[in-house]
């Protein structure tokens, strides 16, 4: 299956936090990061999710907020350290491509947004992702 999106992160299961409806799902990803999704129990049940089990973590690139640095107080758990690799700014939208430990990721933000963080290829960045905008699928 090819899929339009375009952050697909290959990882493995560490942990299944199981809940009545929803569970969290930790996964470390190839390059040595952690991040969590949120999914239904179902699906972890449908999936076979369980430590040790191999995974792709998706996240569509609206999903991924940027920030100059790690935020603390903040209910986004998923920071995930990068540099910017590429970035286009459009007349309203900026298009950024982040290298982080292990691959990349890709967010798409507003210019004004992009301008105001002063981003430019090679700035430090954090990936903000929200973990009940991660997915999760097997081979």
């Amino acid at each position: 299956m090819t899929l339009s999106i375009r952050n697909q992160l290959s990882g493995t299961v560490s942990e299944v936090q199981p809940g009545e409806v929803m569970a969290v799902v930790k996964v470390r990803l190839d390059g040595g990061q952690d991040i969590m999704a949120a999914v239904t129990a179902e699906a972890v049940e449908q999936l076979g999710l369980a430590p040790g089990s191999a995974v792709r973590a998706l996240v569509k690139a609206t999903e991924v907020s940027l920030a100059t640095s790690r935020v603390e107080g903040l209910s986004i758990r998923n920071q995930l350290p990068g540099t910017v690799t590429h970035l286009t700014l459009g007349g309203a939208m900026a298009f950024v491509k982040i290298g982080v430990d292990g691959g990349g990721l890709t967010s798409v933000i507003t210019k004004d947004a992009a301008t105001g963080l002063g981003l430019y290829v090679s700035s430090d960045v954090v990936a903000l992702i929200k973990a009940t905008e991660v997915s999760l699928a097997t081979a």
